[in-house]
């Protein structure tokens, strides 16, 4: 099943999209299909950050407040 839809391309890049559909025997559709479903592939597959970023031994552990954090980053 399909939605139709609008979309507004600028003119130089509609013009590469179609040319790269010619080159490949596909339609701009098909290209553009493809591409949206490679963006959406991409975004659930990003996860968020969990920190910390680098793990070591539990009894190596930082505790510092904010004030410390800043002096260290900016002196």
């Amino acid at each position: 099943m399909f939605v139709r839809t609008t979309v507004e391309i600028p003119d130089p890049a509609y013009r590469r999209l179609k040319a790269k559909a010619a080159l490949e025997g596909c339609t701009v559709k098909e290209i553009i299909v493809r591409l949206v479903n490679r963006e959406l592939q991409e975004n659930s597959s990003r996860r968020r950050t969990q920190f910390p970023l680098i793990r070591g031994k539990e009894s190596r552990r930082l505790d510092l407040t904010n004030e410390e954090i800043n002096q260290i980053l900016f002196g």
